[in-house]
């Protein structure tokens, strides 16, 4: 099994910028593929962003832009940069890993990021 911890959520203004972290424990031979999922209230989770072992990523349409994200694989960790933030962007972002961008497995406990305007 794959453990995630995810680190950096919190308040923010609007356009300023914000970093989440991720760091995977367990498993991790098995993680080919890891990615930021964000849930606001009142609606389904969604894909914020993804990234492969290999470092293809691929982004919401709404984030594209303004938030990058990386992973440092020699700390199995993955990171969000967060920048030019907007109230929409308020939500629990969720951390997740699977053996493939279509097909994660494992999910982080969310950490709360709140844009203020």
């Amino acid at each position: 099994q794959v453990q995630l911890v995810e680190s950096g959520g919190g308040l923010v203004q609007a356009g300023g910028s914000l970093r989440l972290s991720c760091a995977a424990s367990g498993s991790i031979f098995s993680i080919n593929a890891m990615g930021w999922y964000r849930q606001a209230p009142g609606k389904q989770r969604e894909l914020v962003a993804a990234i492969t072992s290999g470092g293809s990523t691929n982004y919401a349409d709404s984030v594209k832009g303004r938030f990058t994200i990386s992973r440092d694989n020699a700390k199995n960790t993955v990171y969000l940069q967060m920048n030019s933030v907007k109230p929409e962007d308020t939500a629990v972002y969720y951390c997740a890993a699977g053996t493939s961008r279509r097909n994660f497995s494992s999910w982080g406990q969310g950490t709360q990021v709140t844009v203020s305007s």
